[in-house]
């Protein structure tokens, strides 16, 4: 790109970030005008927090002020959720949500101080991260399709591995034995570095992996991939189908998605300031390349249609736990 058209490209970028922050004049003199939190319910290192970190600098350079996360871990998230339900409705303390954190617990009938569909003022739908159906390398099958046809043959015999009970990497593949009518057992594991050691030594057959961790294994010959969960293929890998392409599920949908949630209760003004931000953040070309370097794809869902997802996943896995009869002891 020449010199002149780089600085076009620039100055059009410049003028649409300005007009995704364009604000109420009461706004602009208000909001914001200190550090905000953005609360983790997780320890460094994992993928929300990782996340949150990816779109905290940008976020705040458009914002003009620092965005400072917070990891508050432990109860799946519900602590990190309390503490922001709990904080005031001003913008400044904010919930990295995720499905465990927001979905789950509720889900699963949890006894929480807060309703996810009642206490948030959701903001942002900001990213996706399928995850990746991959299987032991000497499994007798080497697509979905003949997984399945594997499982219906041998009921009972297959198993697949989890991160741990009552968590996305437990209710995905339930959700998937529930489409396709097949009988698999579940081996919960204690985090997701077990479970994919024992699935590359063959203990296990089968396991929905987060794509950044899982697909490097299978690309180096160690682990068979299969599907990625999502609706779409992942821009992370392009070449491997979805869940329902390579098993005849249509409407499987599952991942591990990501997004910025308010106390409820938090100002109009303040939640269409926070999304605009969020949305130039992640249009952002550096910011939506790291998040596709995660295995996370870019999304712009705005606050109404968010709130609606919320209450849509909770009703969907409700009814899986439900009529699976799953239970987390």
């Amino acid at each position: 790109m020449k010199r002149h058209e780089r600085a076009v490209a620039s100055a059009v970028l410049g003028c649409a970030f300005a007009a995704a922050l364009a604000l109420p004049a009461s706004a602009q003199q208000s909001y914001p005008n200190k550090p905000i939190r953005l609360v983790v319910g997780f320890p460094p290192g994992g993928p929300n927090d990782l996340i949150a970190r990816v779109i905290a600098p940008k976020l705040g350079e458009l914002l003009k002020q620092p965005i400072v996360v917070e990891n508050r871990a432990g109860a799946n998230g519900a602590i990190a959720s309390e503490a922001v339900v709990k904080a005031p409705a001003d913008g400044y303390t904010l919930n990295f949500g995720s499905a465990g954190t927001v979905v789950l617990g509720t889900a699963f009938g949890q006894k929480l101080s807060y309703d996810p569909r009642k206490d948030f003022a959701p903001v942002t739908l900001l990213a996706s991260n399928p995850m990746l159906l991959v299987a032991r390398p000497n499994l007798p099958a080497n697509n979905l399709a003949e997984l399945i046809a594997l499982a219906k043959a041998n009921p009972g015999k297959l198993n697949y591995a989890s991160a741990g009970a009552g968590g996305i990497t437990h209710l995905a593949p339930e959700l998937m034995r529930a489409m396709a009518r097949i009988e698999v057992v579940h081996v919960p594991y204690k985090g997701g570095g077990p479970a994919m050691t024992d699935l590359m030594a063959g203990q296990v057959d089968f396991y929905f992996g987060g794509l950044s961790t899982a697909l490097p294994h299978a690309k180096a010959g160690k682990l068979k991939a299969f599907a990625v969960t999502s609706a779409t293929r992942s821009a992370a890998a392009p070449d491997i189908p979805t869940v329902a392409e390579a098993g005849g599920l249509s409407g499987y949908d599952t991942g591990i998605w990501y997004g910025v949630l308010a106390p409820a209760g938090t100002s109009r003004e303040i939640v269409e300031t926070l999304h605009n931000a969020i949305v130039a953040t992640v249009r952002a070309p550096e910011v939506r390349s790291k998040l596709i370097e995660q295995g996370a794809d870019p999304l712009e869902l705005g606050p109404e249609g968010f709130a609606k997802f919320i209450r849509d996943e909770i009703d969907k896995w409700s009814r899986v736990i439900k009529e699976q009869n799953i239970k987390v002891d």
